[in-house]
């Protein structure tokens, strides 16, 4: 069954909780890696889900195993963050996705899911938002463009979204132009800096992850190529043309 296990208290005053599943371009990933690196967030809960793979990371430097799929906080900017080292099988998501919402609920969050849009691109990639309920206020408010076209969230991002519109949850999704076949620092810039910054009020130093993208590039390339070679469609956005 499906729980988050909890391993330390947290207090926060209604937080937005920032996703970062591995998806298309890596893009939620690279964001919420650095937002845990740079903040020094803390590790709160692990995720359990009968379709998550039974496995065990560990850090260079340190011998604490915890799980693939992690919450972390940062009580003094009310911010909360799922990271995942794994991509998460869409044939799980409806389980997974059920989870994360309780969680969301219990803790009066506002979600922020994100994902990558494989779409050609000029200069800085476009960030698109997207809403459920208040949701879409907040993306009005934030100065957050709506997408050019109509189209479809799907792979574990999609299941969340869609079970924040089932049942009736405030949430925000963030939509990025990427190169879906790489990983794409800049893609995660242009999230932090466009979508999660307007909307939360945090700011965080992106610079680095434009100078060090051929060394982000490279650790993440691994992750990139499963996620190719899953059976399963990961987490992406894409158009829907011709029969609007």
């Amino acid at each position: 069954m499906a729980h988050v296990n909890t391993v330390r208290e947290f207090d926060l005053d209604s937080p937005w909780l920032v996703e970062g599943l591995p998806g298309a371009g890596l893009v939620g990933k690279i964001a919420c890696d650095h937002l845990v690196e740079q903040f020094e967030m803390e590790y709160v809960a692990g995720i359990h889900c009968s379709g998550l793979p039974k496995v065990a990371v560990y850090r260079g430097e340190d011998s604490t195993v915890r799980p693939p799929v992690r919450i972390y906080a940062d009580e003094t900017r009310d911010l909360l963050v799922l990271q995942s080292d794994i991509p998460v099988s869409p044939s799980s998501a409806g389980d997974f996705s059920g989870c994360i919402t309780n969680f969301v609920l219990e803790h009066d969050a506002t979600p922020i899911y994100i994902s990558g849009l494989d779409e050609e691109r000029t200069g800085v990639p476009e960030v698109y938002g997207v809403g459920v309920g208040r949701g879409t206020d907040l993306v009005a408010e934030a100065g957050i463009v709506p997408p050019r076209e109509g189209g479809l969230v799907s792979g574990p991002t999609g299941a969340l979204l869609a079970t924040a519109e089932e049942r009736d949850v405030d949430a925000v999704g963030l939509v990025a132009q990427t190169d879906a076949k790489f990983p794409d620092p800049e893609a995660s810039r242009a999230v932090l800096r466009g979508g999660v910054a307007p909307l939360t009020g945090v700011e965080v130093e992106t610079d680095s992850l434009v100078e060090h993208a051929e060394e982000i590039r490279k650790a993440r390339e691994q992750l990139a190529e499963r996620l190719q070679n899953a059976d399963d469609e990961s987490s992406r956005a894409q158009p829907i043309r011709g029969f609007q």
